[in-house]
This record gives structure tokens, C-alpha cells and sequence, in this order.
């Protein structure tokens, strides 16, 4: 890494000379930075200079820390997607707005409403599968090793698997598990969930791509203009005619005081809980298969015993999980942490993957391991903004995992580890595709 002295006697930690090495893999560095300290000043490729914490004690005090504030004002950089109605939501307020926000999405979003999916994610999950298996099958589009006519990817449609001609084994299934299972799976429950059925979901899928790994800050602008025209719309149309869906109850809901979300409120709620409801969970998933296909042994004792499963989930978010930074942070005030002191209105984020890896919490750290014992990684946050959808995503993850396994025989990795393309940029952490066959 290469360091030089700042005019506020600080080094910068340059990584902008790695690049898409640091994407594919940042825990190298993210060790180095630990052995020396757990606050750094960073040069990144996508948001410039801020503060990064690392290590898992550093990370859950900052996570938890009040002088950090989550509200731009208190920023000394300028953000182009500010005052737009998507930030007016619980995850970029502070108490007490905070505590407002969170209480009213609460009342609605809650385990009974949640573990009510069960049985419709489980659902899903089978058609995708069965869909998955049908366009692999008969050369559709998600792959197969011989040509043919494509095949509509219908969820529910059962077709035969590839048959066998005298001696001549079978030959191969493909997909792309992202773009046939990992996405559709999450996306389908959370639109569901919300009321949404007619989403253009490629739309959609752009639109959340450029939010959370911007290809520019005039892309990212204009994903934030035609996701939030699309939700005050939608909004409207549930205002007319309500149904038994998340968003109609937010519209509904109100606390004892008769308080209730606002216009702008409830657009920045819809907002927060399509895209962390959906991309978070696309990662984790992925992830979880990645890790498994990529330590064979791993995988043979899951094979064995499928109630390791919630095991495996686990040790992904600790091991490689779906968010690889928190979102912004902003010292309201000169802040200490480990001996540094960060300066009044500067940007800080906290590496999620770092703490995951620290030693000094878990054992050997780089070893994937689905027997691990939980010992309370930081992968869905800590403290105030602790993921309010963790309980949903978990669950995805586990039956998606346990369903593609009992159908996928033999399932592996259809291309070199260094040829996956990484999700670009410190937010998310996971690939854009993640071939397979079986």
C-alpha cells in the first residue's frame, strides 16, 4: 500500500492502484490495516477519500457510536442524490426522526408477517428451479452444451431432464444462477411482499445496480429520479385502491399519537425496502454457493447433513457476506476512535468484512467453516440500524441454498474462480454472475 502524509499529519491509504484486485479480494488488505491500527484515512476509486474503521471491536463502537450521524447535514461533501424523497428513510436519519420511522415500518414489518412467506418463498424457489432446469435443458436461455430453440423461462413449467442414448452420459446443465435463481428469487418475495407484482424488473434492476455501485454520479442521479417517479406512482395507485400488501399498511398504519408516515416518507421507505430487500439477499445467496462450490469438503458435509444449512448461511455473512461497508456515516463533531481522531463533518465507513475476519474474534478467520459456532459478527449491522429485514433475508438464503442443492446433483463452478466479475465499488459485495453446472 502506499502511504503519504496529509496536511492534518494523517497517511492516506491509497487503494485506488488495485483495483479490481481489491474488489475480488479486499481481506489482504483489510488484514494489513488491522495490524496497524483500527482507523485509516482512505483514497477509494469510487468515493474518494473518507475514513474506513476495521476490526470487529472498532466496528461495533463506531456502529453504535451517536457522535457518527447518519444525516447528510452534517456532512462537508455534497451528494447528489440529496433531498431526493428515496433518503427520506429510517436508514439516513438519527434519533429521535430515527426512532419514529422505525417504529411506524415495525408495527407492519413484523417475524409473524415474515415467517408467513415461508411457505410462498419455498414456493418460488422450486419454480425458478424447475425453470432453471427446463432453459438448461432444452438450450434456452440460460445455457445448455448443445444449440436448440429458446425456451421461455415460465416459473412452474416442468419439462424432462436430458435423456440418455445408449452408453452416452448426459451431458451437462448450465445457468447463470444470479441472473435464473439468486435474483428472481428475492425479488419475487419482496414485490410480492409489498404489492408490486408489475414491476419492470430489469427496470428496476438497473435502477437499484447504479444506487449501490454507481457507474457515475450523473447515472446514479438519474436511477434515483425514475425509481422515485416510478414510487410516488405506485404509492398513489395503492392510495386508491389499498390490498392486504406491506405497502398499503404502511399507508394505513399509524402509533398511538395518530402519527404516520408522510408522502416523501413512505416513498424513501418503499425505496429502502425493495432495494435492501431484494440486493442484499441476492449477494447472500450467491455467496453462500460460491463459498460452498469453492471448498468441496464443505459442501460433502452439507450434502450429508442438510441441517447445517442455517450453519453455512452463517458463516457466509461472517466469512464473505452480502455488504462489504456500511453505508456513510459523519462525525458530528472531532471524533476518537484507537488513538485517531476523525474531524468534524468528515465521511466514515465501517468495514462489515473486516470485522468478519478479525482474528482477535474469530479463529482462524480466513477458514470457511459451517460448523463454526455464531459468535455475533456485524454482517447485518449493529446497534439502532441492525438490518430490519435480516430475519427474511436469513430465511431466502437457507431454503434457496438447501433447495438448489437437492435438485442440482454434482453442482459446480462452470468457469475459473479469476474470471467471476465482481459487484464494483465497497457497498455490496458479491459477483454479477456465477455460472454453474450440473
Amino acid at each position: 500500500m502506499t502511504d503519504r502524509t496529509t496536511s492534518q499529519s494523517q497517511q492516506i491509504v491509497d487503494l485506488t492502484p488495485y483495483g479490481a484486485e481489491f474488489t475480488a479480494d479486499p481481506y489482504p488488505w483489510y488484514e494489513k490495516l488491522r495490524a496497524q491500527g483500527p482507523v485509516h484515512r482512505v483514497r477509494t476509486p469510487d468515493a474518494g477519500e473518507l475514513w474506513l474503521v476495521v476490526g470487529h471491536e472498532a466496528s461495533r463502537s463506531a456502529l453504535t457510536d451517536d457522535r457518527l450521524s447518519k444525516d447528510w447535514q452534517f456532512a462537508n461533501i455534497t451528494d447528489t442524490t440529496s433531498g431526493a424523497a428515496i433518503n427520506a428513510n429510517m436508514l439516513e436519519a438519527d434519533p429521535p426522526e430515527h426512532t419514529r420511522l422505525r417504529r411506524l415500518v415495525a408495527k407492519e414489518f413484523t417475524s409473524r408477517r415474515v415467517e408467513a412467506l415461508r411457505p410462498r418463498v419455498r414456493e418460488i424457489a422450486e419454480e425458478l428451479l424447475d425453470a432453471m432446469s427446463a432453459g438448461s435443458a432444452t438450450g434456452g436461455g440460460v445455457a445448455a452444451d448443445s444449440g436448440g430453440a429458446a425456451a421461455g423461462l415460465v416459473p412452474g413449467a416442468r419439462t424432462p431432464g436430458a435423456r440418455t442414448f445408449g452408453s452416452r452420459a448426459p451431458e451437462a446443465r448450465r445457468a447463470d444462477l444470479v441472473d435464473a435463481f439468486c435474483f428472481p428469487l428475492p425479488m419475487t418475495v419482496i414485490c410480492e411482499l409489498l404489492g408490486v407484482p408489475s414491476l419492470d424488473r430489469e427496470a428496476f434492476r438497473g435502477w437499484s445496480n447504479e444506487i449501490v455501485a454507481r457507474t457515475s454520479p450523473e447515472a446514479e442521479a438519474e436511477a434515483v429520479r425514475e425509481m422515485g417517479a416510478y414510487l410516488v406512482e405506485l404509492i398513489e395507485d395503492k392510495r386508491c385502491s389499498p390490498g392486504e400488501d406491506l405497502i398499503s399498511a404502511l399507508i394505513r398504519t399509524m402509533d398511538e399519537d395518530g402519527d404516520r408516515l408522510s408522502s416523501d416518507e413512505l416513498v424513501g421507505m418503499a425505496f429502502l425496502l425493495l432495494v435492501a430487500g431484494h440486493e442484499t439477499t441476492v449477494n447472500l445467496i450467491s455467496n453462500t454457493v460460491r463459498a460452498l462450490l469453492q471448498h468441496p469438503e464443505q459442501l460433502a458435509a452439507l450434502r450429508a447433513d442438510m441441517s447445517l444449512v442455517d450453519g453455512a448461511v452463517e458463516e457466509t455473512l461472517r466469512y464473505d457476506g452480502p455488504v462489504e461497508t456500511s453505508t456513510y456515516r459523519f462525525a458530528r463533531e472531532p471524533v476518537e476512535i484507537g488513538g485517531t481522531t476523525i474531524p468534524a463533518g468528515e465521511a466514515v465507513l465501517v468495514a462489515l468484512a473486516s470485522a468478519g475476519r478479525d482474528p482477535n474474534r474469530f479463529p482462524d478467520p480466513d477458514r470457511f467453516d459451517i460448523r463454526r459456532p455464531a459468535q455475533g459478527h456485524v454482517a447485518f449491522g449493529h446497534g439502532l440500524h441492525f438490518c430490519l429485514g435480516a430475519p427474511l433475508a436469513r430465511m431466502e438464503a437457507r431454503i434457496a441454498v438447501r433447495a438448489l442443492l437437492e435438485r442440482c446433483p454434482e453442482l459446480a463452478l462452470d468457469l475459473d474462480p479469476a474470471e467471476l466479475e465482481w459487484v464494483p465499488g465497497m457497498l455490496m459485495r458479491g459477483v454479477r454472475r456465477l455460472p454453474i453446472r450440473w
